[in-house]
């Protein structure tokens, strides 16, 4: 790494020379402007409005447009003289709690090493630090403005983060924070237990950007020569959740069997309320047939009694024979006049 800043942190009485390096850096794909046809490099040229003529880089200056139009041109001369804190010096402010500080404040990161002598006083100021559980507020400039930051321990080594000013935080003003919004206590219970289920120890290493890597096979493939494939992938489905609580069991159910939840927790409880989910939408099969089977054993009685039907009935007409035969011999029998 290269140094980009050389100053001296200073806490009370105490300096501490130090040297100051980006801390991060942006991993991306670089392209340049090119003309399609032969791939030739665009290049620009700086020209002033008002005659088109080229301006060299020398005589360029800064220029504050005002509301009617007018420009107030300023030299570097004139940016020289506006009262700034000495740029090569890091002033501690205060040591505040790192929790009090909300992340949307932070702007960027820097290293600081140790310069030459400062390299005790440097390890003094980390470990007490350390041992503060704090972080330092401090003003720096760089780049000739002056900035907010703090000052904290990473891997044995100060990290200056540079803050962005209290009035350069935008603040919400959304119009659904106005409207009376009420969630349900199952919902919510819901909600927590999803939470609980993709709670883990963060490990930076297990990300990646999947679109750089991409890109960078679209550009390989073009320098093999090969055909740039794009491989079929899964529609994502859209549209509108309509059982909030519903998708979150199913949520809670899905991410425990991904991650295997240990029984008795929360994510394991809702896995094992979905699975008599999915058997309940098999029941009305299972009753559906046990209502066939039913209606199938009145038919299988009738039968029944349909065949014993017939020996019945003769007997029934053979004894309405013979009550017919009796009956003219019984009438014969009349009783003699008197």
């Amino acid at each position: 790494m290269r140094s980009i800043w050389k100053g001296a942190v200073s806490f009370g009485l105490v300096t501490i020379p130090v040297r100051l390096y980006s801390a991060t850096e942006q991993k991306d794909v670089a392209f340049h402007q090119v003309r399609r046809t032969d791939g030739s490099r665009i290049r620009y040229q700086r020209v002033a409005v008002a005659d088109d003529e080229p301006v060299d880089y020398g005589d360029i200056a800064k220029g504050f447009e005002l509301p009617g139009g007018d420009m107030v041109v300023l030299t570097d001369e004139d940016l020289a003289q506006v009262p700034v804190s000495s740029s090569h010096s890091i002033e501690v402010l205060e040591f505040v709690p790192l929790e009090q500080v909300d992340p949307i404040y932070f702007s960027k990161s820097y290293y600081l090493e140790p310069d030459g002598a400062g390299v005790k006083p440097y390890v003094l100021l980390r470990q007490a630090l350390e041992a503060s559980g704090k972080v330092a507020i401090v003003k720096v400039t760089l780049r000739q403005r002056e900035a907010l930051a703090t000052l904290r321990i990473r891997e044995n080594v100060f990290v200056l983060e540079t803050m962005l000013w209290p009035d350069e935080i935008r603040k919400p003003d959304f119009k659904f924070l106005d409207e009376d919004v009420s969630v349900r206590p199952q919902e919510l219970a819901m909600a927590s237990s999803l939470i609980e289920s993709l709670t883990a120890d963060f490990d930076p290493s297990e990300y990646t950007d999947s679109y750089r890597e991409a890109l960078q096979q679209v550009i390989d493939a073009k320098v093999a020569g090969r055909e740039v494939v794009t491989p079929p992938g899964q529609e994502e489905e859209g549209g509108q959740v309509l059982d909030l609580l519903a998708a979150l069991r199913a949520s809670v159910a899905a991410a425990a069997e991904r991650r295997g939840a240990p029984p008795g927790t929360a994510a394991a409880d809702a896995a094992e309320e979905d699975k008599p989910a999915k058997r309940t939408a098999k029941a009305p099969a299972a009753r559906s047939t046990t209502k066939t089977a039913a209606a199938k054993a009145p038919a299988k009685r009738a039968a029944a009694k349909a065949a014993k039907a017939p020996t019945k009935t003769a007997a029934s007409s053979a004894d309405s024979s013979t009550a017919r035969k009796k009956a003219p011999a019984k009438a014969g029998r009349r009783k003699p006049a008197a």
